[in-house]
Parts: structure tokens; C-alpha cells; sequence
């Protein structure tokens, strides 16, 4: 008992000094309770902060719109001549390739993409809704 209470006597001051010394702010580095006081703040604006989305570059969208003015015209004028040769596999790719940069303007405006069959008019009928719903033009 003596042995249990000499040692609990000599270690008491020991931890209590520790305890206060790290209190004590070096000179190198802020208090701890100011760190992660600012830790937890930190984090709590993070939750409240909303993010927003970054912003398209405009002339990147510019480039969809024309490209998609372009591919559209160059569809009407397949549909218009009867006398080209391989007709109808060129309307095909055409229109892929304008439902494709169709849904890149919907990934750039925030309009959802819908998984659909490839060619599907209904889809591509949507798509550009949508999107003159928010202003673009071609």
C-alpha cells in the first residue's frame, strides 16, 4: 500500500504538468485549442458553404452551338437530295454525330442525358426542347 501510494504521489505532479505544458503554446505553432477550434469551424463552414458549379467557358459553347447549326444544315440537305450516293448511311452517321453533340450540349447547359436507344427521335426531340428552353440557339 505504501509502494501504490509513493508511486501515485510522484506521478500525479508529472501529469498535471504535462497536462498544463501542453497548454503552453510554442513559438513555432498556434495553441492547439485554437487549431482545432479552427479545425471545427472549418469543417462547419464547409457544410453550410453551397457549391457551385463552375461556370462553362463560353466559347466552348459557342463551338457546340456551331457545330451543331452545321451538322443540322448539312442533315437537311442530305434528306433534300435524292441523287446521293449512299444516302441513307449518311443520314444515319449524320444524325449520330448530332445526337452526340447534342448530348454535350446537354451535359453544358445542365440538361439531363437520358440513356436511349442510338437515333431515337423521340430523345433528340427532348434534347433540343430542352435546350431552346435555355436559350440555345443553331
Amino acid at each position: 500500500m505504501n509502494w501504490a501510494l509513493l508511486l501515485l504521489c510522484a506521478a500525479a505532479p508529472t501529469v498535471v504538468l504535462t497536462a498544463v505544458w501542453s497548454l503552453i503554446p510554442s513559438p513555432d505553432e498556434p495553441p492547439r485549442w485554437r487549431a482545432a477550434l479552427a479545425g471545427r469551424l472549418e469543417r462547419t463552414a464547409a457544410r453550410l458553404r453551397r457549391e457551385r458549379p463552375a461556370a462553362e467557358d463560353p466559347f466552348s459553347t459557342l463551338r457546340v452551338q456551331q457545330r451543331l447549326g452545321v451538322v443540322a444544315n448539312h442533315v437537311r440537305q442530305l434528306e433534300a437530295d435524292q441523287h446521293t450516293f449512299a444516302r441513307a448511311e449518311r443520314i444515319i452517321a449524320s444524325q449520330l454525330a448530332y445526337d452526340q453533340l447534342l448530348a454535350e450540349a446537354c451535359r453544358m447547359a445542365g440538361v439531363e442525358v437520358r440513356p436511349a436507344a442510338k437515333g431515337d427521335p423521340a430523345e433528340r426531340f427532348r434534347e433540343e426542347v430542352e435546350l431552346a428552353s435555355r436559350g440555345w440557339t443553331w
